[in-house]
């Protein structure tokens, strides 16, 4: 009897990737509606896109400058206006790993593998932690 490649995926792989095909996608369609609605004005601007390229050749300091765009999490303040909206998407792709990890860990649980527990604990938190926007250089 042959075996095919499925028959050596774990539920927990199984589980993961299918949360992750799914957090991709939405991610995805994110993208793509907060940037039609930047584009075709749904979403009022802080910066007008004919104005962007005057601001796209900017140091990140002058940019910042010039624009008073925030810092940090502070993006969240502006997500009404097109041209933050997309970030959402951003930060929707950027964080479904940490979803992923929530999904798994209570099959290793059941399992009793702490070990793999354990990473997951010690991955979320590294996660956590570099977007939380406490470990900066040079500011």
């Amino acid at each position: 009897m042959a075996m095919s490649g499925d028959d050596f995926i774990s539920d927990e792989q199984r589980r993961y990737a299918t949360w992750l095909s799914w957090g991709a996608r939405s991610g995805l369609a994110i993208l793509v509606v907060t940037f039609l609605a930047y584009v075709l004005g749904w979403l009022p601007a802080r910066i007008p896109l004919d104005q962007m390229p005057n601001v796209w050749n900017l140091s990140a300091h002058d940019y910042l400058l010039q624009t008073g765009a925030p810092t940090g999490w502070q993006w969240l303040n502006l997500v009404g206006q097109g041209d933050f909206a997309g970030l959402l998407g951003i930060a929707w792709l950027s964080g479904c790993s940490v979803l992923c990890l929530l999904v798994v860990m209570p099959i290793y649980a059941r399992r009793k593998d702490w070990v793999f527990v354990v990473i997951c604990v010690i991955a979320l938190l590294v996660q956590l932690l570099a977007a939380s926007g406490m470990l900066t250089v040079g500011h």
